[in-house]
């Protein structure tokens, strides 16, 4: 215990678990709950509670005890957890996230995600908040030394937070993994419990079998996925942003990000309209002159793995489209598995820097990048769309995913509709199926214009299917609920949708599962 170095070890260490846990929660709930800001909210506040309810434990710890064996027990016990978090952690949260479906109505998202990361992770870290009352308790000699050695147990905790920021998002998850990361701080973690047990000759046999177990059952759980009941997965993985799955149906390869049921891209093994979004998003082109001219440009806010790029080349022929996308990885998987055609230019950029710092004018802006209530305020704003206006050609066209379709007056829709008729005179609404698209344009009337381009289409289903558009196209009207870079509460607005489209869907199961027995469940559940 005069040792002190070992103090300072032990606070660096639990500096470092916690950042890692923190930014692992996050990639571990965001396939279930999505990686938006209300679930970031819900981790940081669980992890701030579990922490000063360990801070409170802790310090009763030490004044009650004479030595820190207990705390390097409650570490060991704490590592031992966090190295079963990837294969547990798993379990927990699909069962939660099934459990609450069939009980909650209003605000399950919250509900569901602050109860897994309240079963998931306040334990290690509460354990880890129990960690500085008591080194400072048993590493202070005197109180002359009391301030350099508090502030020393302090700054070596810092430190390790700081490193434990930047390790994970930068090395660990996008290289190895979130399973391998709680693994690898987890190990850590037990290195410290192992080098005081071994000075103080405490149970040493049974730490090296526990943490040798633990260790061996964590590398097991980096085989299973995290959608591990989906068996028609061909490749999942993460990068720097994203959880990334790609799923083959037999009659497609459909491209998900931080959601193990929805669709980011897809990509039909034979050619044609995909009875998705994208299909509509292919209006904006027509209007703009695609089928009488070839050499219109388009730009894609949003690529995913190709979608709408692909569609603009098999339809029109078009060769000049550029495709944004943040993440680089998925750039790779675009030409890896989607086989993205060769004229379509990448880069890898937020969408709105790249329109902040082009100086090249399109004909056509397709926009993407909403997903869920994971909507980037800041390309969802005045000033955003202020500045797809300025890289507009004349008599070019806009069409944006609007996501999730709300007949809310006061809904996400209604908000993003309203910002852009702030910026573009013309613009109308369109059903997506369970999505809403918008079409807008400084230089025409978009439902007359889309009829007047009908002729130049040639594909036959194509034709019908343009025909369609224009006529459940619904002219767009504000009532003033703009939405800006400073004010911009696109995720309040769009879990309010989110929570409508829940609660209709648990109508339709909470109807099917009554009455059944437990067999019949089972059967159900394993198809």
């Amino acid at each position: 215990m005069k040792n002190k170095w070992l103090f300072y070890l032990t606070a660096f260490i639990s500096g470092l678990s916690v950042m890692a846990i923190e930014l692992g929660a996050s990639r571990l709930m965001a396939p279930y709950f999505s990686s938006s800001q209300i679930v970031w909210t819900i981790i940081i506040g669980t992890i701030m509670i579990a922490m000063a309810i360990g801070n409170v434990l802790g310090g009763r710890m030490a004044d009650r005890h004479k030595n820190p064996d207990r705390l390097f027990i409650w570490l060991f016990a704490a590592a031992t957890w966090t190295m079963l978090i990837p294969l547990l952690g798993k379990f927990i949260i699909s069962g939660v996230a099934l459990g609450l479906s069939l009980v909650v109505t209003n605000g399950y998202l919250i509900a569901a995600a602050f109860l897994s990361a309240i079963l998931v992770f306040a334990f290690p870290l509460m354990v880890l908040g129990m960690v500085t009352p008591n080194l400072v308790k048993y590493a202070v000699n005197s109180l002359d030394e009391n301030g350099r050695t508090c502030g020393i147990i302090e700054a070596a905790n810092t430190v390790g937070s700081i490193i434990g920021t930047f390790l994970p998002t930068f090395v660990t998850i996008p290289y190895v993994g979130t399973s391998a990361t709680f693994i690898i701080f987890a190990g850590v973690l037990y290195t410290v419990c192992l080098v005081y047990l071994f000075f103080r000759k405490k149970a040493r046999a049974a730490a090296a079998i526990i943490s040798a177990a633990a260790l061996a059952v964590g590398g097991f759980s980096t085989r299973i996925g995290t959608a591990f009941w989906a068996s028609d997965n061909i490749y999942e993985s993460e990068s720097v942003y994203n959880y990334l799955r790609i799923e083959d149906t037999g009659s497609s390869l459909i491209f998900s990000t931080n959601v193990l049921f929805g669709v980011q891209s897809i990509k039909l093994k034979r050619p044609g309209l995909s009875g998705m979004f994208y299909d509509y998003l292919l209006a904006s082109a027509v209007m703009a002159g695609a089928g009488e001219n070839d050499e219109i440009s388009v730009l894609i806010l949003g690529l995913g793995t190709g979608t709408c790029a692909e569609q603009c080349v098999y339809y029109f022929g078009l060769d000049d489209i550029d495709g944004v996308e943040i993440d680089e990885k998925i750039i790779y998987l675009a030409n890896e598995y989607f086989d993205l055609p060769d004229c379509v230019d990448t880069y890898a950029q937020d969408g709105r820097h790249y329109i902040s710092t082009t100086d090249k004018l399109y004909d056509v802006i397709m926009i993407d990048a909403y997903q869920d209530i994971t909507i980037p305020f800041q390309m969802a704003s005045r000033e955003f769309f202020e500045q797809v206006a300025l890289h507009l050609k004349p008599g070019g066209a806009i069409g944006v995913n609007m996501n999730m379709y709300t007949p809310d007056p006061d809904g996400i829709n209604a908000h993003i509709q309203d910002t852009i008729l702030e910026v573009f005179d013309n613009a109308y609404t369109v059903p997506a199926g369970s999505n809403l698209v918008l079409l807008a344009s400084n230089s025409y009337d978009c439902q007359q214009r889309l009829n007047e381009m009908l002729p130049t289409v040639e594909n036959q289903s194509l034709y019908l299917f343009m025909r369609r558009i224009a006529d459940d196209m619904t002219k767009a009207k504000s009532t003033g609920r703009i939405l800006t870079d400073d004010r911009a509460p696109v995720e309040l607005l769009s879990i309010r949708v989110l929570d409508e489209m829940i609660e209709r869907e648990l109508v339709s199961i909470r109807s099917q599962l009554s009455g059944m027995g437990l067999k019949e469940l089972y059967e159900l559940l394993t198809g």
